[in-house]
């Protein structure tokens, strides 16, 4: 509901209202879920009848005045089948239509070197075809795309590291900002949007867990488990070869640190005293 996906969000509240059938708040979010579809698709068949009755003339009481112009109204473009949106990174843009439950063959991506073209021909559904012609040059033999269980995924190459203000090409001269992809240093973290008005310092944060997370005492099982940990992370690659070959060929009961020793032969499993090792049956 937070993406505006709602006819997404209504299959899976039903679906856990199925399960849970007790659970009152499934009812409610799907009866939000109706009220915000049926804002998207301005429920015409509930409108029209009675905008017709408030406004049923006879014919002849209405007189066209010969002096007035002859006005042509000028119908709406009809709404897309699919909403579609872009995210960008340095080197590619990735463009998102949401559309649900399609087969992989029912979709074909095209790409130039400033276009594209997008046709979605589902069995049973309204055609879509979305053709923009792109905000800068892209690389078509670099371009792909996915069709997922709920959307499109189409990632478009830059041919150029800068900034696109937006998808689609404007005349509207724009200044283009070159992003110099080199420079980004772990120190210049991307900032996330928040409707919170006091900006967050996730970099501080992360810092804080990672010093509670050294700091934590553990008991037993996990103990044993962060000590092996880290003395994997700070080992070479020699130690980390040999605890990865004498743990897998072993079956988890030996775990050894001296290469020269496990390198040269098969680690053979060795059991807890008063255990058997044997070999699973499938």
């Amino acid at each position: 509901m937070k993406l505006e996906e709602y006819q997404t969000a209504k299959s899976a509240l039903e679906t856990g209202a199925a399960l849970a059938p007790a659970e009152s708040r499934f009812s409610k979010l799907i009866k939000d879920c109706e009220e915000r579809i049926a804002e998207e698709t301005g429920d015409l068949s509930m409108q029209m009848p009675e905008a017709l009755a408030k406004n049923d003339v006879p014919a002849k009481e209405i007189e066209l005045d010969k002096d007035q112009p002859n006005l042509e109204i000028e119908a709406a473009p009809p709404k897309p089948a699919y909403r579609h949106e872009f995210y960008q990174k340095p080197e590619e843009v990735v463009v998102t239509i949401f559309a649900k439950g399609i087969p992989h063959d029912c979709v074909k991506v095209d790409y130039g070197e400033q276009t594209l073209s997008v046709a979605i021909n589902a069995p049973g559904k309204e055609a879509y075809h979305f053709q923009p012609r792109l905000f800068a040059k892209i690389i078509p033999e670099k371009c792909r795309y996915d069709v997922l269980s709920t959307k499109v995924e189409i990632r478009l190459a830059k041919s150029e590291p800068i900034h696109w203000t937006s998808l689609e090409f404007s005349r509207e001269v724009a200044i283009t900002q070159r992003v110099n992809v080199s420079s980004v240093s772990a120190s210049q973290r991307p900032s996330y949007p928040s409707s919170k008005p006091q900006r967050v310092d996730w970099d501080k944060i992360e810092a804080q867990v990672k010093e509670e997370e050294k700091d934590e005492k553990l008991d037993g099982d996990a103990a044993l488990n962060k000590f092996f940990r880290d003395i994997y992370k700070d080992a070479d690659e020699d130690t980390r070869r040999a605890m990865q070959k004498s743990f897998v060929e072993s079956n988890g009961t030996v775990l050894s640190t001296n290469w020269k020793e496990v390198g040269a032969k098969k680690v053979e499993g060795s059991p807890p005293d008063g255990m058997e090792m044997k070999k699973w049956e499938y």
